[in-house]
């Protein structure tokens, strides 16, 4: 076997240019020895990864066709090798400690794949990903953007995130529709939150669902316990530090109204 399918529903296309996938894997610095590659596909990358005797290197991929191919291909990566979904999959029983993430991940899935990022947080400190070019702009976007959003507010909580480069799509088999883009995303310093986890990430959804209301609309629910500046603002108005106080202004109304 010298070739593999591309298969649509699995969201599968193959990076061809070699100098792009050494310049993805260059980017992936050397702070943790172990790298969970998510959806190797021909292994481009793999090939670059191994070169790297530093790195511990394993993969997970659904796609049994490419499995059969990546076993012939490397076959120092036999037995470090999984044919799995990463979306239920416990990474975490690969490595006994800390580990990074990189790959070219299926556009279909990108943002499930960064919201299991962020269960893993405490054990992955470094993701380099290549992911459709239109969520690579809104997850390291600023405040105030148009492309601001959840996963912006979510992810830039605890990860420092980069936009590299950006990818033509001529250098895909087949060619996806869209521009792609490289970002690097590191772990910060945050380890715990001011507020509540559960209630954070559930104001941060509520907000950006109706994002074009104002915080008084969008959170009525939580009316007693916004701060007066926030309640004109729009949600892609709030820094994360924003979110953080709002959060904990809430929690310590709701703390209140329990106690009466």
């Amino acid at each position: 076997m010298n070739f593999v399918r591309p298969k649509k529903k699995l969201g599968q296309h193959f990076l061809k240019d070699q100098n792009i996938a050494r310049k993805i894997v260059d980017n992936l610095e050397a702070n943790c020895s172990n790298v969970l590659e998510i959806g190797p596909g021909m292994g481009v990358l793999t090939r670059f990864l191994l070169e790297r005797s530093e790195l511990n290197v394993h993969a997970i991929e659904i796609d049994c066709e490419s499995v059969e191919f990546l076993k012939q291909e490397f076959p120092e990566l036999r037995n470090h090798l999984y044919q799995e979904d990463f979306l239920k999959y416990d990474v975490t029983k690969l490595f006994n400690d800390k580990f990074n993430i990189i790959g070219n991940f299926p556009y279909n899935i990108s943002s499930q794949i960064f919201f299991m990022v962020l269960q893993y947080r405490e054990r992955i400190p470094e993701i380099v990903c290549m992911i459709q070019k239109e969520v690579a702009e809104r997850i390291s976007s600023a405040p105030s953007s148009k492309t601001y959003g959840i996963l912006s507010v979510l992810l830039q909580t605890f990860y420092n995130i980069e936009y590299l480069f950006t990818v033509s799509e001529n250098v895909f088999s087949p060619p996806p529709k869209v521009k792609s883009a490289v970002v690097r995303l590191k772990r910060n310093e945050r380890n715990e939150l001011s507020c509540d986890e559960k209630l954070f990430f559930r104001i941060v959804k509520t907000a950006f669902n109706q994002r074009r209301k104002m915080i008084r609309n969008s959170l009525k629910e939580f009316i007693g316990g916004i701060p007066a500046e926030y309640l004109e603002k729009r949600p892609e108005q709030l820094s994360v530090s924003d979110f953080l106080i709002l959060t904990s202004k809430i929690e310590e109304r709701k703390n209140s109204d329990y106690a009466l």
